[in-house]
């Protein structure tokens, strides 16, 4: 005779949630991957080509991003295709808005947070990307980010820089147009550097995972300085958005769209694929 033993209290409910908790896990495992510094690196860049081609390795990525837009409204069918560009933008800075969020948080660029709440039950994210805690450092305001991407930068130049302006500071300088308002911006001081010293200078802040450029008296109102924007920050105000995606174009990162007149550095990274490598 088979005795069969009645499961009651405890027993019984932690026989039941056994494979309820079995099932959570695997209906999350089931979902698909979204690799935020794909998504990132579109929304930078598609916004600035004059076409609707998609940036290598981000389609799938994006469109599970325009999807999850489409299913709340916010984003019509015919621009689920793969390219963040700038409809999408305006979409994904309508749901930044509906979660609360102003200013540098909703401007279109994907945060972590933002992110993750747009991928619940439709997608997990992946390879998350954080500017980290804001502080100060060498006296202007920085994120942690652009603070280890600039001291690495200097470990390989075997110079320190003396930073002029930081990033966080609207208004401060008007020639900026914007750029140092948010996250990942620098400007840099290159008195008594040579030519080829300065140069030499913008390849290594390139090869950390800035877009860099030497700024002359020739292109603007201000003295021969760096211009630095850190890849894939995600607290950049768009005017710095749009600098990094011209950068990514072969682009000089102004107001007149010439052609990126720095030092070749090939591929171009962020801070993580260069950490990763």
């Amino acid at each position: 005779m088979v005795t069969r033993r009645r499961l009651t209290g405890a027993a019984l409910a932690c026989a039941l949630a056994g494979p309820v908790v079995m099932w959570a896990a695997d209906a999350s495992a089931a979902l698909p991957a979204v690799d935020m510094e794909a998504v990132v690196k579109a929304a930078q860049i598609d916004p600035r080509r004059a076409d609707s081609a998609i940036t290598p390795g981000s389609r799938d990525s994006v469109l599970l991003v325009e999807s999850a837009l489409q299913a709340k409204g916010l984003l019509a069918a015919s621009y689920v295709d793969g390219h963040f560009g700038t409809k999408t933008i305006d979409a994904y800075a309508a749901w930044q808005r509906s979660l609360g969020y102003t200013g540098l948080d909703a401007t279109g660029l994907p945060g972590p947070t933002s992110l993750t709440r747009l991928g619940e039950q439709r997608f997990t994210v992946v390879r998350l990307l954080s500017p980290g805690a804001e502080t100060t450092f060498r006296g202007v305001p920085v994120n942690a980010r652009t603070k280890a991407m600039l001291l690495e930068a200097e470990r390989l130049l075997g110079r320190q820089f003396t930073v002029t302006q930081g990033s966080y500071s609207p208004g401060e300088d008007p020639t900026s147009a914007g750029t140092h308002d948010g996250g990942g911006a620098l400007d840099l001081a290159v008195d008594g550097l040579t030519s080829a010293q300065r140069t030499s200078a913008v390849r290594r802040l390139r090869e950390v995972g800035f877009a860099a450029w030497l700024r002359t008296p020739s292109q603007g109102n201000w003295p021969y300085h760096i211009h630095a924007i850190a890849l894939a920050d995600t607290d950049q105000s768009t005017p710095a958005r749009n600098q990094a995606g011209d950068y990514y174009l072969g682009l000089n990162g102004l107001a007149n769209r010439g052609a990126d007149d720095g030092p070749v550095v090939d591929p171009k990274v962020t801070w993580e694929q260069y950490q990763r490598a």
